[in-house]
Parts: C-alpha cells; structure tokens; sequence
C-alpha cells in the first residue's frame, strides 16, 4: 500500500475503467515519494504499484517547477472564485455589448444604403447615359459602407459583384508577351512570293491548300509545309470559306386565328397506360380553339397515318362542318402523308408547330392537362374498352357541363352552338337582381364574364381583320 492517504489515490484497479484524472495533492504526493527513493527498483514499483510512466512524472515535474500545477505553488494572482450568477451576469454583459457595437453598424450600414439607392435612383431616372455616373456613385457609398461592415454584406446590400472587388484589389499582372524571335528556317522573302504566286495560280487557284500541295509533290515540286502555305495566305486574308454552306430557314410560326366554331381545329394524340407496363392506348382528339368544343376522339390500339386520316375524315362528315385550317404538332401521324393528301383534297390549309416548340399547340394540350388531371381519371386501364367508356363520359361531361374559363365560364357546346350570348344575358339579369338587392354587398355593378371574340394560336402580329382578307 502507498503511503498516499487514501482520499490521495487514483480509482483501484478493481473499479470499472474510465479516464484517469490526477489531483494537484496526488501528483505532489507521489513526486515527494518518488524523489525520496533511492533504490532503482523501489521507484520501478511505486510506478507500477500507482499505474504510471515515468513520462507522467517528467510532465509532473516540469509543471512543478514553473509552477503551473495548482497547489504546487502559491498564486498570488489567482482570481477568486465567482458564483454562477455571477458568470452568466458577465457573459450577459458581453453579449449586450457587442449586439449594441453590431446595432450602431447596422444602423450606419442602412443610413449608408439609403444614400445610395436615394441616389442611384435619381440618377437613373435621367436614363441609359447615367449608368456611368450611377457606378461612381455606387463605389463612393461602398467605400464608406465597407468600414461599417464586412465586404460580403456590403456587396450584397450594394448589389455589387464581391468578385469584381477582389480582382480590383489584387489584379492580374498583366504578360507582356516579347517579340518571338524569327526562326532560322524561316522563308525568305522572295520564296514566300513565288510560293504565294504559285497558289494563286490559275491551276491551283480554286484548289485548297491540301489538294494544291498534295498536286505540287505529284508534279515534283515542294515549295512548302501545308502550315506555312496557310500561313502565307492568312497573311493577306486569304484563307475563308468558299464552299457553298447549307442554310436551314427558320421554321415559320403557325399564326392562326378564329372569330368563330367551325374554322380552326387543333387535333393531337396522348397514350393512356394499358393494363401492364409497357402497354399503352392512343387517344385521339380533335378540338375547336374557339368555342373549346371536341367534335372527335378515338382510343385506338395503335397509331397510324391511315387511322389519323380516317378519324379525321369521319369527325369532318360527323360534324357537318369542314374547318378552314387544321393545326397539329409534328408527330409522325400527323405528317403523314395519308393526313396531308385528305386535308388536301378537303381544301383544308394544314398548320404544324415549329420543332421543339412546346406552346404551339396549346388546345390540345390544355384539353389533355384537364383530361388526366381529372379526379376520377385511373393510374391504368384495364382493358382497351374500359378507355373508350371513361373517355366517352369524359367528353361529354366536358361538352356539355364543364365551365371553360377560356370562354366566359360556358360549357364548349353553348359556345359552339351559339347559346353563350343568351346564357350571359340571363346571368347578366340574376346578377343585376342580386345587386338591386343588396347593392351595399358589392364595390361595382357585377356582370358576367364576357365571351371571347376571337381565339388565337400565336396571335398575328398583323390585324385580325387584315389576316382574313389575306
């Protein structure tokens, strides 16, 4: 056993293991009882006897002699020990002083702004040749804004680039590049000419540089590296391009418009999920931009410009009413050629969206946003016939009792066949009693939305009225 009283001794071997921590009076102790050992291996058995190293006593001792261990040696300057109200009443103080010290720069920081944009606005009110004089203005605030605050808050409440300020600080040097020295296999001038005057000879002159050195060696003749030829005509602008280059025209954007049902029809195809993956149903449609009205559809197994044709043909004879132009996107049923000839001998102008342009069908899509956005619309269907069952029940429920917002709240088929005029004036009467009733209810007279005149794909740049007489 130590000599160590027991309140003095590290854990015993036989509690649970943790991290060892030494008392001030510990380390003290065992320092005193080492150094008064004189015997090799008597000081080997207190270590082993005390679970130590002989390191733990170096660093014991060193910290004994600069007095730095606690209780070691006396410290005078050591501060009295303070209460935690008193700590957390300090800590409060520092955190009040420095929200304060953070306050007074917001504060100049937002006086500095407000002079900035007060004057960058005044400023570009004088228009495009202030834009000058607004940077100045906007450097001048930064500078003053920028001893307030850091540079990154001062940017950002600026508006200016924090990179730019960097680059303005440390800017690249700028390399100066030396003149290269002329090579020693360089040409001279004389052979340049006579290489320049062969190229540009009739024989050689509507031949390229490869084919004109390529015929040059075939002759027995070389006068010169390929690059150095290219380099000799660069030099007088001699070296561009002669061919011929094919040249794409712009796509012409589809601009149709339709003062009434019957004239513009827009038709595309949407794919329903089968019963499995993989399996798939096409969905015909056919839709009148003006009055929204679907005169066609069809669920088919397939898609095919035979079939496109014959719905397109049979909603035509269906409907009694052949349309003055027909819009689709570029899909390959609609291209097609059995399409193309129909509308052709119809007299019906065939329209077509620009490739890879998402809006210009934008009928048909919306028609098929409304159909797959329908609550009672399925993941999948069962069976070829359950699509023609929903989408018959579809259809007609957005024929004849969906309110289209594009026309006035009417249903397609009031639009289409010409009740739209007469349903707004009954609406128009029920609201009038409503306000005649309760006329404080209401800021204005109320009046039914009105019903379009006109429905555009791409409205023309030119009049309406002008579009028509063309």
């Amino acid at each position: 056993r130590s000599k160590v009283d027991d309140d003095l001794v590290s854990p015993r071997s036989d509690q649970p293991r943790r991290r060892r921590s030494f008392t001030a009076e510990y380390k003290a102790a065992i320092l005193a009882e080492y150094d008064s050992l004189t015997d090799v291996g008597a000081k080997g058995a207190l270590l082993r006897r005390e679970g130590l190293y002989s390191s733990h006593l170096v660093e014991w001792r060193r910290a004994r002699d600069v007095a730095a261990l606690a209780g070691l040696a006396p410290n005078p300057t050591r501060r009295p020990s303070r209460s935690p109200a008193e700590v957390e009443a300090e800590k409060l103080r520092r955190d009040n002083e420095r929200l304060r010290a953070e306050l007074a720069k917001t504060r100049a920081a937002l006086e500095v702004v407000g002079k900035a944009r007060a004057l960058g606005t005044a400023l570009r009110e004088r228009g495009a040749d202030a834009r000058t004089q607004v940077d100045e203005v906007i450097d001048v605030i930064y500078s003053e804004l920028v001893e307030q605050t850091s540079v990154a808050r001062a940017c950002r409440l600026l508006g200016k680039s924090r990179a730019t300020i960097y680059r303005r600080a440390s800017p690249k040097p700028i390399n100066v590049s030396r003149p290269r020295s002329a090579p020693a296999n360089k040409l001279s001038v004389q052979e340049r000419a006579s290489v320049l005057a062969v190229l540009n000879h009739e024989s050689l002159v509507d031949k390229s540089v490869a084919q004109a050195w390529a015929t040059l060696l075939d002759e027995g003749t070389y006068l010169a590296s390929q690059s150095t030829m290219y380099r000799i005509l660069r030099e007088i602008g001699g070296v561009r391009e002669r061919r011929p280059q094919a040249t794409h025209p712009p796509r012409t954007r589809p601009e149709l418009v339709a003062t009434g049902p019957g004239q513009v029809w827009s038709w595309d195809i949407t794919k329903l999920h089968g019963p499995a993956k993989g399996v798939y149903y096409d969905c015909y449609v056919i839709i009148d931009i003006f009055s929204r009205y679907v005169p066609g559809w069809l669920v088919a197994p397939t898609e095919t410009g035979e079939l496109a044709k014959a719905f397109i043909e049979a909603t035509i004879a269906a409907s009694g009413v052949t349309p003055r132009v027909v819009h689709a996107d570029r899909g390959t049923s609609m291209t097609s050629k059995p399409v193309a000839l129909l509308l052709a001998d119809l007299g019906i102008v065939r329209s077509h969206s620009r490739p890879k342009v998402s809006n210009d069908n934008p009928y048909s899509e919306a028609a098929f946003k409304t159909l797959k956005y329908c609550p009672a619309f399925p993941d999948r269907f069962g069976s070829i016939e359950d699509a023609r069952t929903f989408c018959a029940a579809f259809f007609a429920y957005y024929n004849h009792e969906h309110r289209h917002s594009g026309v006035g709240l009417h249903t397609p088929a009031s639009v289409h066949f010409g009740t739209a005029a007469e349903i707004r004036a009954q609406r128009a009467h029920t609201l009038a009693v409503a306000y005649a009733r309760h006329s404080q209810r209401f800021s204005r007279e109320p009046e039914p939305p009105k019903l379009p005149a006109m429905a555009y794909i791409n409205r023309p740049t030119l009049e309406p009225a002008a579009q028509q007489t063309n």
